[in-house]
């Protein structure tokens, strides 16, 4: 999994078995391998923006040699056999996705891309890959995310207990898991930016030296506009009922230039970016989930969890419930989109649907995926 942060790629190995309505994950390695710089930047320059077309196609390819590394070297690393692993899935890293479409030559289309050529993964490992996952939900109407709402259902759903499952990467996710509760009543969608605002900002004002606020200290240090959270609390994404979607076309380059308009210090910009992630948490939640269930446990996943700061402000917005991280659950909150993209991979290659309608908007359940043997 490489995800909207941009950090790098994270590589779970696990054994799997999914029954009908419960997976059983055993972790048998994970790691995460940094992108470097010059390749951080270059997917930087054709995220959500206007690039040649020649350059994405050979960041294609060698985000299919790079995935193929980070495998083999997070393997040795945990003395994992690579003969012993017998599928791999791999989310590719989006640089484009539009979910609810636009007219584009005489008809509403929407698209989206996710760049790391599977075909390359599958001729260096000698591992069959299963790549490309949004598409296919797309081609049926869905659009296109959020797809780990099927894992999450199989991972944390409780005969009594009302669950949220929280991911704290770029963006912010819920899945929302009635007690008892069947496929077609998950709730889930993307509530809006997670790390990738805070990481920017901390990258702006350091210079690049640091890519994110560690541990939310400069957040720490700073007092959080209130008023300029209840004006950034307007814009039309928060209040749209779900599904729906959020990348960097909605909180990328643009929205991070706003925000660095203002006349906010350094700590204080760091201080509001990271209580707006908790607070349209707070709001999606009061809005969208609790008028439909009780929500008993909060679990939480992502880069989010290491942001102290951050975990402050959810505990202060998401009031009279149970906050867990994933590993109180037998997943590495580092791990968890990994794990996902694993499980939905092994769904496939048994040629199982694995989108949640309810979650996606697709008309109907669909397999994923395309596959490289």
């Amino acid at each position: 999994m490489s995800g909207t942060s941009l950090d790098g790629i994270d590589v779970a190995v696990i054994d799997v078995t999914v029954g009908k309505q419960r997976a059983s994950v055993a972790p048998r390695a994970f790691g995460t391998v940094a992108y470097s710089r010059a390749l951080r930047s270059a997917l930087l320059r054709i995220s959500n923006a206007v690039g040649h077309v020649g350059v994405v196609a050979r960041l294609h390819t060698l985000l299919g040699e790079r995935y193929a590394e980070a495998f083999r070297q997070v393997c040795r690393r945990n003395d994992v056999p690579l003969d012993s692993v017998k599928l791999i899935g791999c989310h590719g890293q989006t640089i484009f996705h539009d979910g609810d479409g636009v007219r584009f030559l005489g008809r509403k289309i929407a698209t989206t891309l996710q760049i790391g050529d599977g075909s390359v993964l599958a001729e260096r490992t000698g591992i069959p890959v299963v790549s490309d996952f949004r598409t296919r939900d797309m081609a049926a109407g869905g659009r296109g995310a959020p797809l780990v709402p099927y894992v999450d259902y199989l991972l944390f759903q409780h005969p009594k207990r009302g669950r949220v499952a929280l991911n704290i990467g770029g963006i912010a996710n819920v899945t929302a898991i009635p007690p008892g509760a069947r496929p077609e009543e998950v709730i889930a969608f993307d509530t809006g930016p997670g790390n990738m605002v805070i990481d920017a900002l901390a990258s702006h004002y350091s210079n690049g030296r640091t890519r994110f606020d560690r541990h939310g200290q400069m957040a720490a240090r700073g007092r959080a506009n209130e008023a300029l959270i209840r004006v950034l609390l307007r814009a039309p994404y928060f209040h749209r009922p779900p599904p729906k979607t959020a990348g960097r076309e909605q909180f990328g380059e643009e929205y991070v230039r706003r925000l660095l308009a203002t006349d906010l210090g350094r700590e204080d910009a760091l201080a509001t970016v990271t209580a707006l992630t908790a607070v349209t948490i707070g709001h999606a939640l009061a809005r969208f989930v609790r008028p439909r269930m009780k929500i008993d446990d909060l679990i939480v996943s992502g880069g989010g969890v290491h942001n102290r700061t951050l975990m402050a402000y959810l505990a202060a917005y998401v009031p009279g419930v149970r906050i867990h991280t994933s590993a109180e659950f037998g997943v590495d909150p580092d791990a968890k989109e990994a794990v996902a993209f694993a499980v939905l991979a092994y769904e496939t290659w048994r040629r199982r649907p694995s989108n949640l309608p309810a979650a996606t908007g697709a008309r109907r359940p669909v397999v994923l995926g395309k596959i490289s043997p």
